[in-house]
């Protein structure tokens, strides 16, 4: 008995050995899923050895002490800030540690480029596309934690993977959750792909409380933790009107095949319904951890400091659909995803604007929905085929210049 549980125990190490030896670049490590990637990353060197996961480089805008106390700890090649304002005080407090310092949005593009088995793209925002399909270029595994890639560029996304021999691992827990159940299984057996939304801070408000709503309060997320601006995409619900762009590109499924519903626990993250009737659901508890560990040691799993799953004390699962008067972002996403070309990358830019607009109190919380709206209605180029990265780029840079004019007209 005890020979064949040390025979189990070599073999399972030997069978991890690839695993664990991958190495992993984190672009955006002093946000949120970047600190909890790291945060699995130290987990498996305590489970598996200290030489598990070698980190090839880590990034971040402007946290430069962050970054500093994040490449002491996971001693990476490389750490890039992209605020070269900080470079000197990276490259002190770097000193002596052997590790590359680096700094500016070139140097984030080419720690992309770097060659690591794994790039987590964990930076928010359409920032993250060009840093991204430097990974794809390259065939790393590119475990996506940034809706805008596909949201703002999904064609030319979608081109760049079939050039390459990159896998996608979708990071996103509603998505992640959706690769798993599919595992590989044609999506045309597919009858509909429901994602699940928390409801945010403002779920059981009225619109006259959202009228009034402060930015401490949208971002203030009943169940999961994370940054200020995906906070208050949660709170509009516009976080899960770009999920499901952003399901429509990663599982080639028609807008007709997806759907939302209002689940406030956050434990069932996806339902697949088959066309026999089957409907397979993925349920784990709210912690980021999950996802990313998954996403690190595909197609295995690994150890992960995740939270466990107890429904004995969940208790009960609710389920309801949700309110497109209160939350006019999920509709505004629904109806790009329809039309398709450069709608959704308007959509995303006029997002971004209007929600630091709010951030920074210049409108109100409705306002973001109609800044969104006014954007759209107003850019001729919502219908134009989004063909080229440039193209993209530039309509991107136009749209937030026009939602920039409509949040002006916002307070005056």
């Amino acid at each position: 008995m005890n020979s064949l549980a040390a025979t189990r125990r070599l073999f399972e190490a030997t069978d991890l050995e690839p695993v664990l030896a991958r190495s992993v670049t984190v672009l955006g490590s002093t946000g949120s899923i970047g600190v909890s990637t790291l945060d699995v990353v130290a987990h498996a060197r305590k489970a598996y050895g200290e030489h598990a996961m070698p980190v090839e480089a880590i990034t971040a805008q402007g946290r430069v002490d962050d970054l500093i106390a994040q490449a002491r700890a996971v001693r990476p090649r490389l750490a890039v800030i992209g605020d070269d304002r900080h470079y000197a005080a990276l490259k002190e407090g770097l000193a002596g540690t052997g590790i590359e310092a680096a700094a500016g949005r070139a140097a984030i593009i080419e720690a992309a480029a770097r060659n690591s088995d794994t790039v987590m793209v964990a930076i928010m925002g359409a920032a993250a596309l060009e840093p991204a399909l430097a990974a794809v270029a390259r065939s790393a595994t590119v475990a996506l934690a940034n809706k805008e890639c596909i949201v703002a560029a999904g064609g030319v996304f979608g081109r760049a993977l079939a050039n390459s021999a990159a896998a996608v691992i979708p990071v996103d827990s509603e998505h992640n959750a959706v690769f798993q159940v599919l595992n590989g299984e044609s999506a045309k057996e597919v009858e509909k792909v429901t994602l699940t939304a928390s409801g945010g801070p403002f779920r059981d408000k009225t619109l006259q409380d959202m009228a009034v709503a402060t930015p401490e309060q949208a971002v203030a997320h009943p169940n999961w933790s994370m940054g200020a601006k995906i906070s208050v995409d949660s709170a509009t619900l516009m976080n899960k009107g770009l999920e499901l762009i952003e399901a429509h590109f990663l599982f080639a499924l028609p807008p007709e095949k997806l759907d939302v519903l209002v689940h406030p626990q956050s434990i069932v993250h996806c339902l697949v319904s088959y066309e026999d009737g089957t409907t397979l659901a993925h349920l784990s508890a709210p912690d980021m951890r999950t996802p990313i560990a998954h996403a690190l040691a595909w197609p295995r799993r690994i150890s992960s400091p995740s939270r466990r799953l107890d429904l004995a004390a969940v208790g009960q699962l609710n389920f309801r659909k949700p309110d497109h008067e209160r939350f006019r972002c999920l509709g505004l996403a629904m109806q790009a995803m329809r039309t398709g070309a450069l709608a959704p990358t308007i959509l995303n830019a006029a997002n971004e604007i209007a929600v630091d607009a709010f951030l920074n109190r210049r409108i109100g919380f409705l306002d973001i929905a109609r800044v969104v709206e006014e954007t759209l209605s107003e850019s001729p180029e919502a219908n134009t085929p989004a063909d080229t990265l440039d193209g993209v780029l530039a309509a991107d840079k136009r749209a937030r210049e026009l939602a920039e004019g409509v949040c002006r007209r916002a307070v005056n």
